[in-house]
């Protein structure tokens, strides 16, 4: 049995989790415990929490140290040094080192992966993915991006840059995501169905009417994907065309990919495991569309199986692979 220790640093929270990996490479994991906090701070104090609640995990649980720690964040990163090098979503970390004092503190492999290449890993590992060869992972969370298995491998590019899907452009104007208007990201995450949600809803306003995701004073910018969902879910027609059109540029997103790669499996976290129904009917139409039909016929798009916790398992994930590593 291998104790790992995983290390997830997310847009609006970060989480420690600890599993137990048996059998050869880690072949099954049992999640042991977990905490989590919402990111905020300095990148040396957020560091400084999450050792302290490994801390505090590994007391609980009377272990000594773990036999590795993985840390998943957004990227870009250089992960061959252990830095985050400023991700859209976390400003302020630009060249932070969150591996060093990992290392430092507990005296064990560490190492550091873009949070969708932990997320495939995870998925094809633990999840979704098992027996696979080509696959991808869509993080559809704060961002977008992709994390690639090819070949029965992960490929992270020449310098950690290859799966960001979230920065193609899928139209000349849209909403704002990873620093680009119309991209993927834009459209697909949960900061970009908030803004559709929050331009729909001044618009409502500027005529004197009231979204149904936006009551009475209300500030339109308060407004997030979760909203938009309850209210699309109870039947509201302004909160179902957001995801409409969300859903029909994740199936022109996708159609890249399929088109692109040729995956047998496109996994996807997050929000569309979460609002599959509400997503699911306009990606499949466009991706019939967009897609040539026999990559599309070769390939399934499923939710992430890890679920909620796939950010949990994405650091363990991580950990997994600098123990096997180190060896």
């Amino acid at each position: 049995m291998v104790l790992l220790a995983g290390i997830d640093i997310g847009g609006t929270k970060c989480a420690v989790s600890l599993g137990a990996a048996r059998g050869e490479g880690g072949g099954t994991i049992e999640r042991i415990a977990g905490s989590a906090f919402p990111t905020s701070g300095a990148p040396r104090e957020i560091v400084g929490r999450l050792i302290g609640e490994l801390e505090e995990l590994l007391r609980a649980n009377g272990i000594a140290a773990p036999d590795a720690v993985g840390i998943s964040c957004g990227g870009p990163l250089d992960s061959g040094e252990g830095l985050v090098l400023s991700p859209p979503n976390l400003p302020g970390w630009d060249r932070v080192n969150v591996v060093e004092p990992f290392r430092h503190r507990f005296g064990a492999p560490a190492a550091l992966q873009n949070d969708a290449n932990a997320g495939a890993l995870a998925e094809w590992k633990w999840g979704a993915g098992r027996g696979v060869s080509n696959m991808v992972f869509l993080t559809f969370g704060t961002g977008m991006g992709a994390g690639l298995i090819l070949g029965g491998r992960l490929h992270s590019g020449t310098n950690d840059m290859a799966g960001e899907i979230g920065h193609v452009r899928l139209e000349k104007n849209g909403p704002v995501g990873y620093g680009k208007a119309g991209s993927f990201e834009g459209y697909c995450s949960g900061a970009g169905i908030a803004r559709l949600a929050q331009a729909a809803a001044r618009e409502r306003l500027s005529r004197g009417e009231f979204a149904a995701f936006c009551p009475p004073g209300q500030d339109p910018a308060s407004i997030d994907a979760r909203a938009v969902a309850e209210a699309a879910r109870a039947g509201d027609a302004l909160a179902a065309d957001i995801f409409r059109l969300v859903g029909r540029q994740l199936g022109r997103g996708l159609s890249i990919l399929v088109d692109l790669i040729n995956p047998e499996l496109i996994v996807i976290g997050s929000i569309y495991a979460r609002q599959r129904e509400l997503l699911e009917p306009a990606m499949r139409e466009a991706m019939e569309e967009e897609c040539l039909g026999l990559a599309l016929s070769a390939c399934r798009v499923v939710p992430a199986e890890l679920r909620e916790h796939v950010g949990d398992y994405a650091g363990l994930s991580v950990a997994e692979e600098a123990w096997r590593a180190a060896r």
